[in-house]
């Protein structure tokens, strides 16, 4: 399986509270955070939600 970098770019004040919870179960907490996920149906269907706020790369 790939990897994938996933970076939080915008902050998420102001969002609505299914956003918030979707970042936060990506596991970033602060802008500019980086994680990295194994690519699944799961985290990418959790990054298409939030796609507007997060920056996807190759790891």
């Amino acid at each position: 399986m790939a990897k994938l970098k996933i970076t939080l770019v915008k902050s998420i004040i102001g969002r609505p509270e299914d956003q918030r919870a979707t970042v936060k179960t990506l596991g970033l907490k602060k802008t500019n955070s980086s994680v990295v996920k194994e690519d699944s149906p799961i985290v990418m269907g959790m990054i298409k939600k939030v796609s507007h706020l997060v920056k996807v790369e190759e790891a």
